[in-house]
């Protein structure tokens, strides 16, 4: 199934009939010039899969029959992070490489040195770039996406009851804890916060830790925050059992 063309079926048409419209419809047909009789890769970004054979191709619509279905379990270690806006360049980088990493939820932040003002929702350009990052990667799940108005206040108080851990990556020489593969991969779901471009503030950082966040260290290296990002994912990504 790796090597056959992806498309993206939202979770609500991952139904009888099988159909796909629009955008998705429009590059099976008009750009890979997919004919009937061939097979694809259908995903839902909720864990829903399949092998289907292409059973009519039209001029905005490919209708498809199911070869085989799959549905892949959520991971049981859920790793979430909720990043300090930062510019579009980094920021696109960092949602195709989440994607491929496993991670489970992003959640954008407006921080004190955030570089630009944070929509009041993701943006639709955003989720394609998730769609695209796993049909590229055979991902079967995107990451759950959202946007934290409020500050570092407003975060802290969107996530008060959703998560078993809570860390702070956070670059000031006086944290001492080395964040390890165990806090990544211990059972449950875990967010991680990281600052913009511009690093935390005095403020945020204590905000944070008052809030029960345990401030973390990836080492003596000045990371970017996408890199910080990454890196945590990796650590996860070390620990699976996946064959």
């Amino acid at each position: 199934m790796g090597h056959l063309d992806a498309f993206f079926l939202p979770p609500e048409e991952f139904q009888e009939p099988f159909v796909l419209t629009g955008g998705e419809a429009h590059h099976c047909a008009r750009v890979l010039r997919k004919a009937a009789g061939e097979q694809v890769r259908v995903f839902d970004g909720t864990g829903r899969e399949g092998v289907f054979v292409i059973d009519a191709v039209g001029k905005d619509r490919v209708a498809l029959s199911p070869v085989s279905l799959a549905a892949v379990p959520p991971p049981p270690s859920a790793v979430h992070l909720a990043a300090g806006f930062s510019r579009s360049a980094r920021r696109d980088f960092f949602l195709e490489k989440a994607v491929e990493l496993g991670a489970s939820g992003i959640l954008f932040w407006q921080a004190a040195r955030s570089q630009g003002r944070m929509p009041d929702a993701p943006k639709d350009a955003w989720t394609a770039g998730l769609v695209a990052a796993a049909k590229q990667c055979g991902a079967a799940r995107l990451p759950g996406l959202g946007v934290a108005p409020g500050g570092a206040a407003g975060l802290v108080a969107a996530c008060r009851d959703r998560f078993t851990r809570r860390y702070l990556l956070w670059e000031d020489a006086s944290c001492r804890r080395r964040l390890g593969v165990d806090d990544v991969a211990a059972p449950g779901e875990a967010l991680f916060v990281l600052g913009p471009e511009g690093g935390l503030t005095d403020a945020e950082a204590t905000l944070f830790i008052d809030a029960g966040y345990a401030p973390v260290t990836l080492g003596s290296r000045i990371l970017r925050w996408e890199t910080a990002a990454l890196a945590v994912l990796a650590l996860g990504l070390a620990a699976t059992t996946d064959a």
